[in-house]
């Protein structure tokens, strides 16, 4: 059985769509979810599926080995879901290959620092794009360079708002993610 550890800050939309896809499966469990806010709806949801959650700090992620050794113990591949802290390399180093996160964008545009939810999306109304989407990729030491998965696109259309993209983009996310992470752990397409 492949484990996979999700990390998670927000409301987990993401992370209870991988939840569910993953349920039946014989091959491949969600093992627990971490998030770095103790509030984060994302642990509301882990209750209520039942899967093992805990948050943790940011001395924990970067000082200490806690979140570390809890990977370790847990996770095959790590899936970051909204996750908006930078990956230590300790982590990195330990699961090279075996990190992946989406991006609310056509990677390279509109990544790296900062470029995260809704600043994304204003981003690609301010400048006018014909098209955004979703990029699934590994993770590096670098905000959103690891290399890349997968890409799917959606129209932008003139008077959408970025609200109106936000949507389209997360209907890419629901429908990709969980298909993409499966093909990545069942494959062994890992690093």
């Amino acid at each position: 059985m492949k484990r996979i550890v999700i990390l998670a800050s927000g409301s987990g939309t993401n992370a209870e769509n991988i939840i569910k896809y993953f349920q039946k499966s014989k091959e491949v469990i969600v093992t627990q979810v971490l998030s770095n806010k103790k509030d984060a709806k994302v642990l509301e949801r882990c209750e209520r599926l039942n899967i093992s959650n805990f948050s943790f700090n940011r001395d924990d992620f970067f000082n200490t080995d806690k979140v570390l050794n809890v990977l370790k113990n847990n996770a095959d591949l790590i899936v970051l879901a909204g996750f908006l802290w930078k990956i230590p390399e300790k982590i990195i180093n330990a699961f090279e290959g075996k990190i992946i996160n989406i991006h609310p964008a056509l990677l390279p545009k509109y990544g790296g620092k900062g470029m995260y939810g809704d600043f994304v999306h204003k981003a690609v109304i301010n400048n006018k794009e014909k098209e955004t989407g979703i990029t699934i990729h590994y993770v590096n030491e670098n905000y959103d360079e690891g290399a890349i998965i997968f890409q799917a696109k959606v129209k932008v259309d003139a008077q959408d708002t970025f609200e109106d993209v936000a949507k389209k983009v997360h209907q890419l996310e629901y429908e990709h993610f969980p298909r993409v992470i499966e093909k990545v752990i069942l494959n062994n397409q890992v690093q």
